[in-house]
């Protein structure tokens, strides 16, 4: 109320300065014109305006530095994810290729042994084969043998007994049987 007062007592000083002659100054429309923004600023000013405006422009203030605040604190918040994220991805991405590293030894360790069974078993094999060739052998070289006896036998009958008589035949039968009795003792 003290500036609304200030400003009438000047409004009142100056108009009886002027209306008394000290101020050489018309008093026409600009005059009442300066004589309404003096009250007017008289009025804002004892009405506290600029105080309430200050103190709108300071919320406002608070309120846009607690936002950029927040907004650097998301942002740091938003980083320490990223980081993280990223720092998980390199652990997945090595993960896996650890995972891919001992799939590829175990794979190649399984193809060895797989190779290593297959010689052995190609190993056995052979050796069956060729103890089955060698029995076939055997068998073969005892079965001519018994045939070129059979025939050795068939022939000498047929020899002897063309060639030689009963009582050749009763000879020779004791002395083969001598033969064999001296040979077995």
């Amino acid at each position: 109320m003290k500036a609304l007062l200030w400003a009438v007592a000047f409004l009142v000083v100056l108009t009886g300065l002027i209306l008394v002659g000290v101020l050489p100054i018309p008093l026409d429309a600009s005059y009442w014109a300066f004589a309404g923004l003096v009250l007017f600023i008289g009025i804002i000013v004892d009405a506290k305006v600029p105080g309430a405006i200050g103190k709108a422009l300071d919320s406002r203030a608070v309120k846009i530095r607690a936002e950029l605040d927040e907004a650097r604190k998301l942002r740091e918040e938003a980083q320490q994810l990223l980081a993280e994220y990223q720092k998980k991805r390199k652990q997945a991405e090595q993960d896996a290729a650890d995972i891919l590293a001992a799939a590829t030894r175990e794979a190649a360790q399984l193809a060895d042994e797989a190779h290593k069974r297959t010689e052995e078993y190609v190993a056995r094999r052979t050796v069956l084969a060729e103890q089955k060739i060698a029995q076939a052998e055997r068998e073969a070289v005892n079965e001519v043998r018994a045939n070129a006896v059979d025939i050795a036998i068939e022939a000498a009958r047929k020899i002897l007994g063309e060639k030689v008589d009963q009582k050749s035949d009763a000879a020779l039968f004791s002395a083969s049987v001598e033969q064999v009795k001296s040979k077995l003792n």
